[in-house]
């Protein structure tokens, strides 16, 4: 079966991270190459982002390699994105030591015409006015999935919201989808966004896995059991295109292709915090990726007979 081609808008960066279990200096970040990390391992992904002259683009090459087509990654005089974060031993908090936007500050994204008729796409974590020029200037894609930070739901809140209408998945954690809907419970929260525009909401939780809203069904997705977790950087990303990345390859958006597409993302990110950066995915096969979502499946599998209950 062929796969249809993702289109990709968000960050391409440069990280520095320091975890409990190493450091890295000036390694590859930004919501882009996570997600086109992952994304890669299905089909074809054309990416859109900024980067300054002095970012390393021979570091992309692996992507390049995997037929990442990078035509929409414009290069621009002065500094690249740079982030740099540090995080606890429990990895759940993290402290930001330093953020330059450099280019990324003034960054219009321009969708290439070859780019235009992707039929999903995927909206990093980027200002929702951005996200609006980009599904300007798309044609009509089958499927839109966006990101979103609580800086944005607090600072952009009108912008984002009438985003909502013309996105089919959103993608959040626990903590933003509270504070977006004001809501504490987060399948009344998830229902206060579908209200919106989405059909679907997803809720990444970390370690604990991420939680499917459908209109009338909900599925959840665990968390891979990791002996050695070294960085979770981007690992919400690198979920993104394990859950896009194999939808790209579906014909229909059935209650079980969603279901499989959310234990592949899970799969992704539980690659990502294997490594620093995007490492993890330079030598991750398919063939390994298959392997851990039948892990999954046998972690999570269960025979249940109708009428049969627990009796005192």
């Amino acid at each position: 079966m062929s796969t249809m081609p993702i289109l990709v808008v968000g960050s391409v960066a440069l990280d520095s991270v320091e975890t409990p279990f190493g450091t890295a200096k000036a390694v590859l970040g930004g919501s882009a190459n996570f997600f086109a990390a992952a994304a890669s391992l299905f089909g074809r992904i054309r990416m859109v982002g900024v980067v300054g002259d002095d970012y390393p683009m021979d570091r992309l090459d692996f992507l390049v390699e995997r037929g990442v087509d990078l035509a929409g990654v414009e290069r621009k005089s002065g500094e690249s994105f740079f982030w740099e974060g540090r995080y606890d031993y429990d990895l759940n908090t993290r402290e930001t030591i330093s953020t330059r936007l450099g280019v990324f500050a003034d960054f219009q994204p321009h969708i290439p015409e070859a780019f235009r008729d992707a039929e999903l796409v995927f909206l990093g974590n980027i200002d929702p006015g951005l996200q609006h020029e980009v599904l300007d200037q798309v044609t009509s894609p089958r499927l839109v999935a966006c990101d979103t930070m609580n800086y944005w739901i607090e600072g952009r809140r009108e912008e984002l919201l009438r985003l909502l209408p013309r996105v089919d998945v959103l993608m959040v954690n626990d903590a933003e989808l509270r504070q977006l809907a004001g809501e504490p419970n987060l399948l009344h929260g998830a229902r206060w966004v579908q209200d919106r525009g989405p059909d679907y909401v997803v809720v990444k939780k970390g370690e604990h896995g991420a939680i499917l809203y459908a209109p009338d069904w909900i599925f959840f997705a665990p968390g891979y059991p990791l002996e050695e977790v070294f960085d979770p950087t981007g690992a919400g990303d690198s979920f993104a295109g394990g859950f896009m990345g194999y939808l790209s390859g579906s014909d229909e958006l059935s209650r079980e292709e969603l279901r499989r597409a959310m234990i592949y993302g899970s799969a992704a990110g539980s690659y990502a915090v294997e490594s620093f950066s995007v490492d993890r995915f330079r030598t991750l096969t398919p063939l390994e990726m298959a392997h851990r979502v039948e892990e999954f499946r046998e972690m999570t599998f269960f025979e249940h007979e109708l009428g049969v209950h627990a009796r005192g």
